[in-house]
């Protein structure tokens, strides 16, 4: 048996299972097993896994979610969420090998996709087995938060020493209890609880710092559990005749409506996914093509999640808005701590930051129909003055310019666009933006348009009448801009029907200008609306679904559309 080396925390180690003896009639004959390879499974998307003949190996990426403020860095470890995962309805057994391990080699085995929004990650129920020497740590989550949502604190953690750190690691789900083996030793045995309840199987291999090599990775069960491989919930969607898109495409054939979109619930909610297809003809990669998500690391890049949501939508028919470039938010630690106290370091770091642009530019060429260059430049209290962001301390106030000219080179068919909030409606803000553009152009940029977010976050401050946003759109199509209406989600504080109404005047203004050239809506459903207050998770209710069903909200933009 394993050396117990941390205990159990409190109030577990009463739950135990304790296994007694003395039966009196034989046991049946075991139920033969069905087995599935997972090695061989479709891993190419996941980030910091490669597939080789001799089975995975795995390289740390260090993915990690920043605050808006910059601080903080939650770990971000991947799951195979595009390729293989498993659906079984009973007891079960996974084993994996690792071997080659040079630091540490985590494994993680979930029972739906995690929530990923712009600032925390929050973690579904399951096991994260972490091997670092001789040393196991056990980690077990129950998809609760009772404290901060960025540090998840398991409900069961302890570490075991294993006698070989090359032998088979073993998780078996045997009724109601969970146990963990390594070879022929027993480490842990638990109380299943609420983990693995939804009858899927999410898996992750990632590592820290290290790398290590997965030469064997199976799945067992027995018969009647109905243990199989799936694949993403969006694979059978189509299109629907009477969704949003086809719609308007009744009005305005070249007219977009699209959706912020994450992958984790296009590929493990088929509510979700039904939705996306049938309604949407554009989709924004919510989080997946921002900085930190594209390269952790300076010179590391992990467009594996990004790939996968522009794989799909191009089998759906639908068009992908890449979002984003620069940005005062959402930067890898490198890309935040470039250095530029002197002129050499400023041209070093000016170096750094365009081999980014055209590394990444480069890389989606001819995916993209548009891209946001530079997204939310102005400061965050409404105000008109440019945010002094690394972009800004490196290249200057003419810093979109020379963003926009190298996404330019990269790929000049890219239609770029300097997306802000707060410039819906005539103002300041509205005029700067506009000024904005028409410099960056005037420097030699190729700005197409810009993108008006829409957020409604308060009726009493941030409605948006039709009279205004018309207004606005004449505006921007006099200077010879076009108009993305680019991250529309309204609150339901006033009730579902002021709600409907706005999202209605909003999508119908747009449509009826010809300089309004697409609408987005930045959400889908109420399930992914999570927002932190105060250090606790807050469900938001902005979207146009609920639960997979259609709010007012929904069924006025149908309206609004002539459906």
């Amino acid at each position: 048996m394993a050396r117990r080396r941390y205990a159990l925390i409190a109030g577990l180690a009463s739950g135990l299972l304790v296994v007694l003896g003395g039966c009196s009639s034989p046991e049946p004959p075991p139920e033969p097993d069905v087995t599935v390879d997972l090695l061989h499974g479709d891993w190419r998307e996941v980030p910091g896994v490669t597939a080789g003949s001799g089975g995975l190996q795995i390289t740390a990426t260090a993915r990690r979610i920043v605050r808006q403020d910059g601080g903080g860095g939650q770990p971000n470890p991947p799951l195979n969420l595009s390729g293989i995962h498993l659906v079984v309805g009973g007891d079960f057994t996974l084993s994996a090998t690792f071997a080659d391990v040079t630091a540490d080699a985590s494994w993680a085995l979930y029972d739906r996709p995690p929530v990923i929004a712009d600032e925390f990650r929050v973690e579904p129920a399951g096991l994260r087995l972490t091997l670092q020497g001789d040393d196991l740590e056990i980690a077990v989550f129950d998809g609760t938060q009772k404290r901060d949502v960025t540090q998840p604190v398991p409900v069961h953690d302890e570490h075991v020493t294993v006698s070989d750190p090359g032998a088979p690691l073993t998780v078996r789900r045997s009724g109601d209890t969970l146990e963990i083996a390594s070879g022929a030793d027993t480490l842990s045995s638990l109380p299943l609880g609420k983990v693995f309840s939804s009858g899927e199987l999410w898996l992750g291999l990632s590592s820290d710092s290290g790398a290590f090599d997965v030469t064997s990775l199976k799945a067992a069960a027995p018969k009647s559990a109905g243990l199989r491989t799936s694949g993403a919930a969006i694979a059978g969607v189509q299109p629907s005749a009477d969704g949003l898109q086809e719609l308007a495409a009744r009005t305005r054939p070249d007219f977009r409506i699209g959706a912020a979109v994450a992958l984790g619930p296009l590929t493990g909610d088929e509510d979700y996914a039904r939705d996306v297809v049938s309604n949407f003809g554009s989709v924004t990669p919510e989080n997946a093509m921002k900085p930190q998500f594209l390269s952790p690391q300076q010179g590391v890049y992990t467009f594996e999640e990004a790939d996968a949501i522009i794989a799909i939508a191009e089998s759906k028919g639908m068009i992908v808005h890449g979002h984003t470039i620069a940005f005062s938010e959402a930067m890898p630690r490198w890309m935040q701590e470039l250095p530029t106290g002197s002129e050499p370091e400023r041209r070093a770091s000016a170096g750094a930051l365009l081999d980014y642009v055209t590394t990444v530019v480069t890389h989606f060429k001819g995916r993209l129909d548009s891209l946001d260059v530079v997204n939310e430049p102005f400061d965050v209290d409404q105000g008109t003055s440019l945010q002094q962001n690394i972009w800004y301390r490196v290249f200057g106030p003419g810093y979109p310019a020379v963003v926009s000219q190298a996404v330019y080179d990269a790929d000049p068919t890219v239609k770029q666009f300097i997306n802000e909030n707060g410039a819906d409606v005539p103002g300041e803000r509205q005029d700067a933006l506009l000024k904005l553009a028409l410099d960056t152009n005037a420097q030699g940029g190729h700005i197409y348009g810009v993108g008006l977010q829409a957020h409604i976050y308060d009726l009493e401050t941030d409605a948006i009448s039709a009279a205004d946003l018309t207004q606005t759109l004449n505006l921007f199509e006099d200077a010879g801009l076009h108009v993305r209406i680019s991250e529309n989600d309204v609150t339901d504080d006033q009730g579902t029907e002021v709600q409907a109404e706005q999202y209605a005047t909003v999508l119908a203004t747009c449509l009826r200008s010809r300089a309004c050239v697409s609408y987005t809506t930045w959400g889908v459903d109420h399930r992914y609306n999570w927002w932190i207050n105060d250090g606790s998770l807050q469900q938001g209710h902005d979207y146009l679904f609920k639960d997979g069903q259609p709010t007012p909200a929904y069924e006025a933009m149908k309206r609004a559309l002539g459906g």
